[in-house]
């Protein structure tokens, strides 16, 4: 069976530009996808509904106007939205379901996890695909990943992800974690939402399929949060020579990705502080916490995101981070002071959270 590639350029690709795809993006990006045989496009706020409203990062359009463009240019296949309980409210589905959206996505961690139950209700009433997220997979055992899912499955779930939220996982741990959750319930639809902090975000995406994952996340040109994500033309050409890439033309592909995206890339090269994020397991919502930190105690931002790290991968408060700055700072094992070429990632990273 073919794998399903949910395009995410839309979604996730607007942390790149500080969440400003306008209505025509998604109506032209959207009919691109469609029309490309792609059976799942997901689009609005990188950050999921209800963001703009809360000042996460204020979006161009208003998340009706994305609805809008999305269910007037996806005719062939499906399209949906995110959705993190506590950000989003029910009122978004509300709306959705004015828009006939196919399918949500439910982000939540493993700990947050109860309060999705009231999203997963209301979606399935709604006769949407309803997926879960768990968001930094990596900061549970298998195991405990799979119970999850399997309580997830039991709320009626239609598909459960592994996401690789830092773009840290190699190949063998997201084997495991699909290999749980198919020991858990044999029949599981999976899915993998990577990151390419590690240069690994196909590869782990192929790991996935051998373990059992269907649905795959890309994004066109790799656009994407942090170092971006599992890039759409080299996933469909790794589908292509196994001759899984069903009805979608790779050449088409690229062709849409060098038109409609290429042109809004700003970024050139590996930024060593993504590639340290991805090595660490940091998620880089705690970014403005370790640039503030590393500019008064004049350390290396690099350093201060393993050393937190290595305590904590999952949250970083900013006390968490104080004291690892003032003993990096104490004891002077910094390996490089503050740069001030650092600062323009800063900037850029602080746009897109």
């Amino acid at each position: 069976m073919n794998p399903t590639i949910l395009e995410c350029t839309l979604r996730d690709g607007s942390y790149e530009i500080d969440f400003q795809f306008s209505k025509n993006d998604t109506l032209n990006i959207c009919s691109a996808l469609d029309n490309a045989g792609f059976e799942l496009i997901e689009v609005g706020h990188g950050v999921g509904l209800g963001a703009s409203e809360k000042n996460i990062g204020v979006a161009l359009e208003s998340d009706e106007t994305y609805m809008q463009a999305a269910a007037s240019s996806v005719s062939k296949g499906r399209w949906g939205m995110f959705a993190i309980p506590g950000i989003a409210e029910l009122r978004h589905l509300e709306l959705a379901k004015e828009y006939d959206m196919d399918f949500v996505r439910v982000g939540s961690t493993i700990e947050d996890f109860s309060k999705s139950e009231p999203f997963i209700r209301s979606a399935k009433q709604k006769d949407m695909m309803t997926c879960v997220n768990f968001m930094k997979s990596y900061a549970a055992a298998p195991e405990e990943l799979a119970r999850a899912a399997r309580d997830a499955f039991n709320m009626g779930v239609d598909a459960v992800y592994v996401v690789d939220s830092a773009g840290g996982m190699l190949p063998n741990e997201v084997k495991l974690y699909v290999e749980a959750i198919k020991a858990e319930k044999s029949d599981a639809v999976i899915g993998f939402h990577g990151h390419n902090n590690l240069g690994l975000g196909v590869g782990n995406a192929l790991a996935a399929l051998e373990a059992g994952a269907t649905i795959i996340d890309t994004s066109l040109q790799g656009f994407g949060r942090s170092a971006g994500n599992t890039t759409t033309e080299q996933m469909i050409g790794c589908l292509a020579r196994m001759g899984l890439e069903g009805h979608i033309d790779p050449i088409h592909v690229m062709d849409i990705g060098e038109d409609l995206i290429k042109p809004m890339i700003e970024k050139r090269g590996l930024t060593s502080i993504d590639t340290v994020s991805g090595m660490s397991l940091f998620h880089s919502s705690y970014m403005p916490t370790i640039h503030e930190m590393s500019v008064k105690y004049r350390i290396d931002p690099r350093q201060l995101i393993a050393s937190v790290c290595s305590e904590d991968i999952v949250n970083a408060s900013l006390e968490l981070v104080e004291r690892h700055a003032k003993l990096i700072a104490d004891t002077k094992s910094s390996k490089g002071a503050w740069k001030p070429s650092y600062r323009n990632y800063y900037i850029n990273e602080q746009a897109a959270l």
